[in-house]
C-alpha cells in the first residue's frame, strides 16, 4: 500500500446559480413571526410610555430569545430557552464590562470577535438550530460600543433578564394550546418525506430500464430522496427523544415514526396514500392515528433501548468545530479593524456581517455571503422608504421596527436574503432609539461594513482550513460499518433479543443520517482530501440494504396485512 497522503482538492468553482431562489416558507413560519413581535413589542411599549426608550437595546437581548427553539418539544423548549436566556446575558454581561473598563476600539473588536467565535462553537454543538449565533454576536457586538459605566450595568442586566423571562413565557406559551404540536410536525413531516421516496422508488424502478443513462439518473434522484427520508426520520426521532414522559400520545407518535423508517427500508411495500393520510390527521388538535400491530411491542423496546444511549459530552461535540471557531474570530476580528481603519464609526456591523456567513463549508459560506450582500443592499433601499415614517415620532419608529420583525422571520425560511431585507432597517432603526440620526450616514456606514464584513470574513474562511471534514468523514464509515455489521449479526442471530434488532436497525438508521451530512459538508470545503465518494456511496447503499433485510426478519409491514 502506498504512503503518499491522498492530494487535497482543489478550490471549487463557486456557485451563483440557485443562490438567490426563492423556497417555501416554512410550515411554522409564523410561530417565530408572532412570537418575536409580542416579545418585542411588550417591553418597546412599556418603555415608551415611560419615556425610556433609550434603554429599548437591552431589553431586545431577552426579547430576541423568544425566535429560537420553535421546533422543539416543549419540555426540551423549556430547557433550551433557559439556556438561550443564560447565554444571551452572559455574552451581554461580557461585552458592557468591557464597554465600562475601556473605550480602544481595538480591544473592544477583539473581544467582540472572540464572543463570536465562542457563540459559533456553542451554537453549533448544541445544536439550537435557526437563528443560530447571529443574534448573540449582533447583541453582545452592539453592547460592546455602547456608553457604558460599571454602575449601570447591572441595572440594565435586569432589563435584558426581565425581558428574557418575557420571552421565555411566550415561547412556552403555544404548549398550552398544543401541547404535543411540534412532535406531532415532525412525525407529519418524516411521513411525507418517506411517502415521496416510495412514490420515486416506484416511478423511477419502472423507468429505469431505459437506458443506462436513464438507470443512473434514477438512482440518483432515489438517493436523494431516500437521504431526505433519513433525515426527516432522524430528526422526528431526536423531537421525541427530547420530550419528557412518554404519554400515550407520545407512543403514538412512535410507532408513526417507524412506519416512515419501514417505508424507507421498504418502499415497494409502501402506500404512500396511508403515510400521508397519516400526517394530514396529524394536523390540528385531533388525536393520533392508532397503527398497533402485533409488532409494536417489540418497535417501542427498540425505542427504549435507543432512549437510554447518552447523548456525547459537549467537550467531545465542540473539537470538530475548532476550525469554524477559528475562522469565525480571525473574519470577524479582521472585519472590525478594516472597518476601523476606513473610519467607520459603527464596525460591530462588520463583525455581524463576518459572524453571519460561517456556515459548515466554504461553499455554503459563499452562497450566505452573496445573501446577506445582496439583501442588506436591498434593505438599505427600503430604509431610506421608511425612514421618514419612522421619524414621526418615537411610536412610529418602534411600530416601524415591530414590523420588520415579523417580516423578517416570515421571509427568511424562503431564502436568507429576503429575511435580510427586513433585518437591514430594523437593525438602522434600533440605533436611533436613543435619538433620530442622519439617514445618509447610517445608510453610507452600513454598506461599507456588509461590504467590508462579506469581503474579509470570506477572505478569513479561505485562509482557514478544515482538515478535519477528511477526519470525519472516516470517523462515519466506520460508525456505518460498525453498527451495519451489528445489524447483520443480529438478522442472522436465531432469536435476537427483545427489541435489540430494532434498536440497531435504528442506530444504523442515524449513522447513515450523520454519514450523509458530513459527506455534504466536506464537499463543500477547500483544500482538504479527496472526499471518497465512490465508498460513501457504497457504505449508503449497503446500508440501506441491510435496513430492508432487517425489516423483512421482523416481518414488519407499513399496512398490516397490505402484502400476503
Amino acid at each position: 500500500m502506498s504512503s503518499a497522503a491522498p492530494s487535497p482538492t482543489p478550490a471549487r468553482r463557486l456557485p451563483l446559480a440557485g443562490v438567490l431562489r426563492v423556497g417555501r416558507p416554512s410550515d411554522i413560519w409564523f410561530k417565530p413571526a408572532l412570537s418575536v413581535v409580542v416579545a418585542v413589542g411588550v417591553p418597546n411599549l412599556t418603555l415608551l410610555a415611560l419615556g425610556r426608550l433609550d434603554l429599548a437595546m437591552y431589553t431586545m437581548a431577552g426579547s430576541l430569545c423568544a425566535l429560537y427553539a420553535h421546533n422543539l418539544p416543549y419540555a426540551a423548549r423549556a430547557r433550551a430557552l433557559a439556556w438561550v436566556v443564560l447565554g444571551m446575558l452572559a455574552s451581554v454581561a461580557v461585552a458592557l464590562v468591557t464597554a465600562s473598563l475601556t473605550s480602544s476600539a481595538v480591544v473592544l473588536v477583539a473581544v467582540g470577535a472572540l464572543l463570536a467565535a465562542a457563540q459559533k462553537a456553542l451554537c453549533d454543538a448544541t445544536r439550537i438550530g435557526p437563528p443560530g449565533p447571529v443574534i448573540f454576536a449582533f447583541i453582545s457586538s452592539a453592547s460592546l460600543f455602547a456608553p457604558q459605566t460599571l454602575g449601570q450595568v447591572p441595572g440594565h442586566l435586569a432589563l435584558a433578564a426581565a425581558a428574557g423571562a418575557w420571552a421565555w413565557l411566550v415561547g412556552m406559551a403555544p404548549g398550552l394550546v398544543r401541547p404535543h404540536g411540534p412532535e406531532r410536525r415532525a412525525t407529519a413531516r418524516a411521513l411525507n418525506a418517506a411517502a415521496a421516496y416510495a412514490e420515486m422508488f416506484v416511478e423511477t424502478s419502472a423507468s429505469a430500464a431505459e437506458s443506462a443513462e436513464t438507470s443512473a439518473t434514477a438512482s440518483a434522484g432515489r438517493d436523494r430522496a431516500r437521504a431526505a427520508g433519513a433525515a426527516a426520520v432522524h430528526a422526528a426521532w431526536q423531537s421525541l427523544f427530547a420530550t419528557g414522559a412518554r404519554s400515550e400520545p407520545r407512543r403514538a407518535l412512535e410507532r408513526l415514526v417507524v412506519r416512515a423508517e419501514i417505508a424507507l427500508a421498504a418502499p415497494a411495500d409502501t402506500d404512500p396514500g396511508r403515510l400521508r393520510s397519516w400526517a394530514r390527521d396529524l394536523r390540528g388538535t385531533g388525536p393520533v392515528p392508532s397503527v398497533e400491530s402485533a409488532s409494536a411491542a417489540d418497535e417501542l423496546l427498540g425505542v427504549d433501548a435507543e432512549r437510554a444511549v447518552g447523548r456525547r459530552p459537549l467537550a467531545d461535540r465542540l473539537g470538530p468545530l475548532l476550525p469554524l471557531a477559528l475562522r469565525t474570530a480571525l473574519g470577524c476580528a479582521l472585519a472590525g479593524y478594516v472597518s476601523l481603519a476606513l473610519g467607520v464609526g459603527r464596525p460591530y456591523w462588520a463583525i455581524v456581517t463576518a459572524a453571519s456567513l460561517y456556515q459548515a463549508n466554504i461553499t455554503l459560506t459563499w452562497s450566505r455571503g452573496v445573501q446577506r450582500v445582496v439583501g442588506n443592499l436591498v434593505g438599505v433601499l427600503l430604509f431610506a422608504a421608511v425612514a421618514p415614517l419612522a421619524h414621526l415620532g418615537p411610536a412610529a419608529l418602534v411600530l416601524c421596527c415591530l414590523a420588520f420583525n415579523f417580516g423578517a422571520e416570515a421571509l427568511i425560511s424562503r431564502n436568507y436574503w429576503l429575511g435580510s431585507i427586513c433585518v437591514t432597517p430594523m437593525a438602522l432603526l434600533i440605533t436611533e432609539f436613543t435619538g433620530f440620526q442622519r439617514p445618509g450616514e447610517l445608510m453610507t456606514d452600513r454598506i461599507v461594513d456588509t461590504v467590508v464584513g462579506a469581503l474579509v470574513g470570506f477572505a478569513a474562511a479561505v485562509a482557514v482550513t478544515n482538515r478535519r471534514a477528511g477526519d470525519r468523514i472516516e470517523n462515519a464509515l466506520d460508525t456505518v460499518e460498525r453498527a451495519r455489521e451489528h445489524t447483520a449479526r443480529l438478522i442472522a442471530a436465531e432469536r435476537p433479543g427483545p427489541g435489540a434488532l430494532e434498536a440497531a436497525r435504528r442506530g444504523l438508521a442515524s449513522a447513515l443520517v450523520e454519514l450523509r451530512a458530513t459527506a455534504d459538508a466536506a464537499a463543500g470545503e477547500w483544500w482538504q482530501r479527496a472526499v471518497p465518494t465512490e465508498r460513501v456511496l457504497l457504505a449508503e447503499r449497503t446500508g440501506h440494504r441491510t435496513l430492508a433485510t432487517a425489516v423483512r426478519r421482523q416481518g414488519l409491514h407499513v399496512l398490516e396485512g397490505k402484502r400476503a
